[in-house]
């Protein structure tokens, strides 16, 4: 009879060894091991329900912009069709989004301008460059920073340290380490007066002043106080910002009055984009729509916003 009990309570034991083991693999969601197989370490595309559209291949990955977007490859970057197709035939030493029809690249160190068929537009000379926005790119000339128009011609001579894209008519200029903004001639809009700005995004643009975000209108008042440890651009409406909470600092989404929409929660929020914004979740990027509610499932290492109904996300080697 000893024996028997003897006997049963080992099997016990064992059972429940074997459930608790059971039980805290199960705490692993299987998909993450079958996306870090997929992915291992690279970029691909999805669409809005989540469904992988251009295969994981990419060691980064840009936005899609009329159908095309910069993708990186070991030592160079490259250009894809929504298919995944490499287009113009070649790659570069590196490369930046197009917009408005055309994209940077850097050719034997200097950089210029190819437009969509791949064609060089402006040639080769810049020590950096950037995107076009609204008709001007701002470029490198002698360690400082200018903007060209769309045939190349200098339309605001390089001579600051740090400038922003045009967006509404404003882009930040840096003069001593403060910013301020300038108009298209070049004519101080905004006079320098923050530690930190970003452009303007739907009439208002994020701007550091000491130490804490706010917002400023175009007229340069600020609209929502400088509060938040950091803040985002506004786009669709809301902006991501953030904040301190009791376990510590979380971004989450306020309105243009700067009252909380979605409550801070997320160790990482991005823009809303196509009704959708990437946040950071438990050590993973998913997708969230502008109620809060999850429609992608937090599961990659990396994400970034919709544009041309697709986002880039990257997988984890682990």
């Amino acid at each position: 009879m000893m024996f028997s009990k003897i006997i049963i309570l080992t099997i016990l034991i064992a059972a429940v060894t074997l459930t608790s083991c059971n039980s805290s693999n199960s705490n692993k969601d299987p998909t993450d091991k079958i996306l870090a197989d997929t992915f291992q370490g690279k970029w691909g595309y999805i669409n809005s329900d989540g469904q992988i559209v251009i295969e994981p291949q990419f060691n980064n990955a840009g936005y899609f912009h009329n159908g095309i977007a910069k993708v990186s490859f070991r030592n160079k970057d490259g250009f894809i069709d929504k298919t995944g197709q490499l287009l113009f035939g070649r790659k570069f030493d590196s490369a930046r989004d197009f917009s408005d029809g055309l994209a940077p690249v850097q050719i034997e160190g200097k950089w210029g301008y190819i437009n969509n068929k791949g064609e060089v537009a402006i040639n080769p000379q810049f020590e950096g460059a950037e995107s076009f926005h609204q008709g001007l790119a701002n470029v490198k000339v002698n360690t400082k920073w200018g903007y060209i128009d769309k045939t190349g011609k200098v339309v605001i001579e390089p001579k600051s340290d740090l400038i922003g894209q045009f967006s509404e008519g404003f882009a930040l200029y840096s003069v001593g380490g403060n910013t301020g903004y300038i108009d298209k001639t070049g004519k101080m809009l905004i006079e320098y007066q923050f530690q930190h700005s970003w452009w303007f995004s739907e009439g208002l643009a994020p701007v550091e002043v000491e130490g804490k975000w706010g917002y400023i209108d175009k007229t340069g008042n600020l609209v929502i106080q400088p509060r938040f440890l950091n803040a985002d651009l506004f786009s669709e409406g809301v902006a991501c910002a953030l904040v301190i909470t009791m376990t510590g600092p979380k971004w989450g989404y306020i309105d243009k009055t700067g009252d909380l929409v979605l409550d801070p929660q997320f160790t990482w929020a991005g823009t809303f984009s196509e009704g959708l914004a990437p946040v950071k979740v438990k050590g993973k990027y998913g997708f969230i729509d502008k109620t809060g509610k999850v429609v992608i499932k937090p599961a990659y290492a990396e994400a970034q916003s919709f544009s041309d109904g697709l986002a880039a996300v990257g997988g984890s080697e682990n």
